[in-house]
């Protein structure tokens, strides 16, 4: 018997034989890269896996490198969305317009039409299962008036998550060359889903959902082939290569896994299959969660902060948004809190002005001016006139906002009721409105100062909303 083909060691010289040594090699080197040859042979692969109860890195490979993040940037799309949904800004029926732009985006898509609209759930389930570029750039539009605007707002809220290192310019993450990310900063936001949204989390678990007369289905194909295996997400492009974070929750366990820059569809499951069926096991049946600290609201805008009963003007581009939600300034740190619905004073003549303004590009660059007013008793009927400065006069420190309204009347009524209705809160606030735009376009920003610090100024807005106001703080 030839010992070539046996693997055994020859019985003359104890040696091992030629097929032997390759199979030691073979081990060894296995043995040595600890990861599947997806891992070790592709300069695009990034990995990682963290124990979802404890926080603790169970494996990692390049997972703090830049990668592009393709379509795993949706995650942010929708924490954003589940965000607005939790705080009563949109609800799940909420119609989202397709503009031109939305319509025009590559596939993947549900292929909307220019013009019609979408219902908020519609568009969750198109970004879970098919990864709808078309779907989420509409979304995108919606929720933060522009596709750069929520661009920022998403960054912003992915450092405020501790994604450090992570960057978005848009909501569907097509090809960006600043759109970059990290393994980590992705296990962190599948992470932040679960544990933030659990109400909402449901949606990325969807195999296969009915729309427009046909049915799609998930991308994800671990979902019902991999035991205890409930989302989150895939994404491609050519230059990411095929990425995928995966949630796992089994016999007491829970990871969340990432993989980035598959040569293949196929290959990146295979490894997510690998690192899952190795680290499972190693996390712990114990632990809390609660690994990604809550932020503050986003301030995303839409078409849901205007009046909700009476018409309603039908945006067809992003700049009408923003022009008619001009309540608060782009140039707001966007961590500052934001109204969770916003009371409409003047409400007619605020729609005729908004209905006007529908294809405005955008509202005059000029800073705004201050008007101070000097706000009678409340059971008096009359208002103390009003006086415009050319220097900004309002209070130092720290303001809160509590409205907008298209005439200054309507914002001192407004001012006035607030005041009266919260008489201990509000007893030492100095009210002024601020006008925002000019001539036509102007809209009055009902405020109050004189708070000695962000914590009284944010107590008294969360006192407001109870209340029924929007409120958002600002410091001078």
């Amino acid at each position: 018997m030839s010992h070539l083909y046996t693997g055994r060691a020859s019985p003359r010289t104890g040696n091992a034989t030629p097929l032997t040594v390759l199979k030691l090699f073979l081990v060894a080197f296995v043995a040595i890269a600890g990861t599947s040859v997806e891992a070790t042979a592709n300069a695009k692969y990034a990995g990682i896996v963290v124990d979802a109860k404890t926080g603790k890195t169970l494996y990692s490979n390049d997972a703090d490198q830049l990668r592009y993040p393709a379509s795993l940037t949706k995650m942010m799309t929708l924490y954003l969305t589940f965000e607005a949904l939790d705080a009563g800004k949109i609800s799940l029926d909420s119609p989202v317009p397709v503009s031109r732009h939305a319509a025009s985006e590559p596939p993947s898509k549900l292929y909307l039409r220019a013009g019609q609209t979408i219902t908020v759930e519609q568009i969750i389930l198109g970004l879970v299962t098919r990864s709808a570029n078309d779907a989420a750039t509409a979304l995108g539009e919606f929720l933060g008036g522009s596709e750069d605007r929520f661009g920022r707002i998403m960054t912003n809220k992915a450092h405020a998550l501790g994604m450090t290192r992570t960057t978005f310019r848009n909501a569907n993450g097509l090809p960006e060359p600043e759109q970059m990310t990290t393994a980590r900063d992705m296990a962190t936001l599948g992470i932040a889903l679960r544990e933030h949204f659990p109400q909402y989390y449901h949606y990325f678990s969807t195999r296969a959902f009915h729309y427009n007369g046909g049915v799609i289905g998930n991308h994800n194909h671990l979902l019902g082939r991999v035991e205890g295996v409930d989302g989150i997400k895939t994404g491609y492009t050519h230059d990411s290569g095929f990425n995928l974070v995966t949630s796992v929750v089994r016999n007491g366990r829970s990871v969340v896994a990432v993989v980035m820059g598959g040569r293949t569809g196929s290959s990146r499951d295979k490894q997510m299959k690998e690192l899952i069926a190795k680290y499972m096991p190693k996390a712990s049946t114990s632990g809390s969660g609660d690994l990604v600290a809550e932020t503050r609201l986003a301030p995303t805008l839409g078409v849901v902060d205007l009046p909700k009963h009476g018409p309603r003007p039908e945006f067809r581009n992003p700049s009408a948004v923003r022009v008619a939600l001009a309540y608060a300034d782009d140039a707001m740190p966007v961590d500052f809190p934001m109204p969770d619905s916003r009371p409409v004073v003047g409400r007619q003549a605020l729609i005729k002005t908004l209905q006007q303004q529908e294809h405005a590009i955008a509202l005059p660059s000029a800073p705004a001016t201050i008007e101070t007013a000097a706000i009678a008793p409340a059971a008096a009927a009359k208002v103390d006139a009003m006086t415009t400065a050319s220097t900004p006069d309002a209070p130092d420190g720290w303001v809160i906002q509590i409205g907008a309204a298209p005439d200054q009347a309507s914002a001192v009524r407004l001012l006035e009721k607030a005041k009266a209705s919260n008489k201990r809160l509000l007893a030492s606030a100095e009210p002024f409105t601020v006008v925002y735009g000019d001539g036509g376009d102007r809209l009055y920003r009902a405020r109050f100062g004189g708070f000695k610090g962000k914590d009284s100024a944010w107590a008294a807005c969360a006192s407001l909303k109870k209340s029924g106001y929007g409120c958002w703080a600002t410091q001078q």
